[in-house]
């Protein structure tokens, strides 16, 4: 599928990053030239410097071959708008957009948007993440398709130390896109073997994020 992903930020990249790993076709727009620089020298020409409100910015981007556009950035009236465009001008067949405020949730869905994402847990991660108790954290929930994002830390007493990824046990719900492990990205298949220290990109049913936190953590 070709998926854009409007706003390069810490959820953009994290589910851009996940996407490019499990085969997709993915393009980043971003504002911030900083930003741009930096998914580019992780993630190669993946990322597009321009306002993902702009029809200019998103003809150019290819939008009207896109199956899935994302629009994650801290604002929702940009979220709403690029989701709108998406729609209405390109024809996508389907938006997905954040919502920074609980209470706009309700005009989101009036106004056509497939899917919101809540930015709680994506904040909730920003604090997490200081916190190294905390080896489970949530990037974002997809609350119309009932998925979660989650990133898991693999600690020394990790019950899956050892194990291939095959013999865990993990729910047929959950898919396991990509592995950091020491600054290098790795796509994991049946026989990887996670080492203390490892990171764990996870995608799965909100059902089985207590499974998965047995499994990995224990």
């Amino acid at each position: 599928m070709y998926i854009i992903v409007i706003g390069g930020g810490k959820v953009g990249y994290y589910l851009a990053k996940s996407l490019i790993y499990a085969g997709n076709e993915v393009l980043i727009i971003e504002r911030d030239v900083k930003k741009c620089t930096t998914i580019a020298e992780e993630l190669g020409s993946v990322v597009l410097n321009g306002d993902g409100c702009n029809p200019r910015i998103l003809k150019e981007s290819g939008m009207a071959r896109a199956d899935v556009v994302v629009a994650v950035t801290g604002g929702d009236e940009v979220n709403l708008v690029a989701c709108q465009i998406a729609k209405r001008y390109f024809n996508v067949p389907r938006t997905v957009a954040r919502i920074n405020n609980p209470k706009n949730e309700a005009i989101f869905k009036r106004l056509g948007i497939d899917a919101t994402v809540s930015s709680t847990d994506a904040i909730l991660a920003q604090i997490e993440q200081q916190l190294p108790a905390r080896a489970l954290v949530h990037l974002l929930s997809l609350r119309s398709a009932s998925v979660e994002f989650l990133e898991i830390k693999i600690a020394s007493d990790s019950p899956a130390l050892g194990k291939p990824l095959r013999d865990l046990g993990v729910p047929t719900d959950v898919i396991l896109p990509l592995v950091l492990r020491d600054g290098n990205s790795i796509i994991p298949h049946g026989g990887t073997i996670l080492e203390a220290g490892d990171e764990v990109i996870a995608v799965t049913s909100p059902q089985s994020v207590d499974v998965l936190r047995r499994l990995l953590v224990g």
